[in-house]
């Protein structure tokens, strides 16, 4: 998902169900609907982002919401872009949601899934950091022993701790295309030296300090990825989402043992389910059942509880 996405002038349809929202309409300009996030132009400088309720497993966004995820994933990144700003900038504006969002029906309708944001450019790639091998990354190492170019010792089980955290970034996809996992080298290329060095350390540094963070809370985060981008200057900053239970392997500390996938907070959950399926991880993704999906709403806030304390 980026910021200079091309416009979308179709009708949107609002669905929006009691504490569930899966698309929004609002009186602005809709310039994006990614799999999870609608965004809408303010003015030249500020956009708006929605946090809808969408859920995207294997990129593709799946027909049924999680009640209330929007408001969960954008009250944890809020938490973390607050506790992060000591190592790096990020996009929060000084401009509030009811200065822009007038109507009192649709600021409802929201509730706690918008903030308004500065206008930055994104970098192309996602900035991965695995503290865990886990994912694609278990698959990569079983294939070569090595993921994104990355040598790992020999021997290492599902879910076990790498000997320390790796940044292993990838490309950004388009909705229904799948992301590319890409190596240092191929980030220097689109980046250049200096810029891709210094997302790959932030993003080490911030992951580091928040594993830390969480583990102390009974949370182990496993993997996470981080989004970039610049401002006019060229001030790298923090953008999209940070840490949150979509952006991230929560796990809980005191049930997690390697050699398995581990129960999760986040929709890790939705991804073991969806394998047990005759499905080829393309669009249309299958129904939920509703256990899945109450189990799934239930995890989110959990992570939040544990995470933030509220």
């Amino acid at each position: 998902m980026g910021y200079n996405a091309d416009f979308i002038r179709a009708p949107i349809i609002m669905s929006n169900t009691g504490n569930t929202l899966f698309e929004s309409q609002l009186d602005l300009e809709l310039i994006n609907r990614g799999k999870v996030r609608d965004i809408y132009a303010v003015d030249q400088d500020h956009l708006l982002i929605v946090t809808t309720d969408r859920l995207s497993a294997f990129d593709v966004v799946l027909p049924q919401p999680i009640p209330g995820k929007g408001e969960v994933l954008t009250r944890v990144a809020n938490f973390w872009f607050n506790r992060t700003h000591h190592l790096i900038p990020n996009h929060h504006s000084h401009l509030k949601l009811a200065d822009i969002v007038k109507d009192p029906q649709q600021r409802a309708q929201l509730g706690d899934r918008a903030m308004v944001v500065r206008r930055l450019k994104p970098l192309p790639v996602e900035s991965i950091v695995r503290g865990y091998l886990i994912g694609s990354g278990w698959k990569d190492y079983q294939q070569s022993g090595q993921v994104c170019g990355i040598e790992l010792p020999s021997g290492l089980r599902q879910a076990d701790q790498l000997p320390e955290a790796i940044f292993t970034p990838s490309t950004k996809a388009e909705v229904g295309a799948h992301d590319e996992n890409i190596d240092y080298d191929q980030t220097v290329a689109l980046l250049g030296e200096s810029l891709a060095s210094q997302v790959r350390d932030l993003s080490l540094k911030i992951y580091t300090e928040a594993a830390t963070y969480a583990r102390e809370r009974g949370i182990i985060i496993a993997d996470t990825k981080f989004e970039f981008g610049l401002d006019n200057e060229g001030k790298l900053h923090l953008i999209d989402e940070v840490l949150t239970p979509d952006s991230s392997r929560f796990w809980p500390a005191d049930s997690y043992r390697p050699g398995i996938s581990p129960p999760s907070f986040d929709k890790q959950f939705v991804r073991d389910y969806l394998e047990t399926l005759d499905w080829d991880k393309t669009a249309p993704g299958p129904d939920l059942p509703q256990e899945i999906i109450t189990k799934t709403a239930e995890k989110y806030r959990e992570a939040e509880r544990r995470i933030t304390g509220q």
